[in-house]
């Protein structure tokens, strides 16, 4: 596991947080269970702004290495409709064929799960829709830049995993004392610990990496877009309230430690 305090600047996984829970006001018999620290952090993606990548060996790729894995058939539906969209000049390893299939951009892993191919460019392991420094069309997601040259969000071009990261949408079921239950649905950081044992070994990462804290505006605001997609827009709207409470009353223990002091 690295350092959580040596050169890559982390702060520690785990530190004092507040949250905030309430009721799903379109869904009674839902609960939200909000991290009010990270989604008032500092934090923003620096992609191309000194994202040093999960892996020394592909600086350049930031966290596309291991390519997407679909959450289901609808995302990759969803997904396939606009890979059918891109032309060379977005997708910098578009196949060379007149109409682009599955095979071309669609594998398994180990397990069987259905994910993006990835591809070796200049010893750069990488998912296959990563443009790489010095392409035309730009470096990034091929789908990102498709999504704005046709004036949308990201988040409807790219895979789920890809648009929610960082963050992490995970759901329980409580059970109450007099019989009853709830779903309880928690909108959080998607730390190290989100990719599974094999995120202890990420040679860099973001989240919690101060050099990632440098927003302008908190993370709630700069990603309205997702949350709304991941809670709703009454949920999102009642989360609004929560966050700009803890904003104004907010102590130095509920400040991320990865953000600027």
């Amino acid at each position: 596991m690295p350092d959580q305090s040596g050169p890559s600047g982390e702060v520690p996984l785990d530190f004092p947080r507040a949250w905030v829970e309430f009721a799903d006001p379109a869904d009674e018999g839902q609960v939200f269970r909000c991290d009010l620290t990270w989604l008032t952090s500092a934090y923003t993606c620096i992609f191309g702004a000194g994202c040093a990548g999960i892996y020394a060996s592909a600086p350049d790729v930031g966290c596309c290495t291991l390519g997407a894995h679909f959450s289901d058939r609808d995302d990759e539906r969803r997904v396939a409709g606009f890979v059918a969209e891109l032309d060379a000049d977005l997708w910098q390893h578009r196949p060379d064929v007149a109409k682009v299939t599955r095979k071309d951009w669609v594998t398994k892993d180990e397990d069987g799960a259905r994910k993006t191919l990835t591809i070796v460019v200049d010893g750069q392991e990488a998912c296959v829709f990563a443009n790489r420094p010095g392409f035309a069309g730009g470096e990034g997601c091929a789908l990102h830049a498709l999504a704005l040259r046709q004036g949308r969000n990201p988040l409807e071009t790219k895979p789920d995993v890809c648009w929610q990261l960082p963050l992490r949408r995970t759901y329980r079921t409580v059970e109450r004392p007099d019989g009853t239950s709830y779903l309880e649905v928690s909108i959080g950081e998607y730390d190290r610990r989100g990719w599974g044992p094999g995120g202890h070994d990420l040679d860099w990462y973001c989240t919690g990496n101060p050099v990632a804290h440098v927003a302008p505006e908190p993370l709630y605001v700069t990603s309205e877009a997702e949350l709304r997609e991941l809670m709703g827009d009454a949920g999102y709207d009642a989360l609004l309230r929560h966050c700009e409470a803890h904003v104004r009353s907010r102590s130095a223990l509920a400040l991320h430690p990865a953000d600027p002091r």
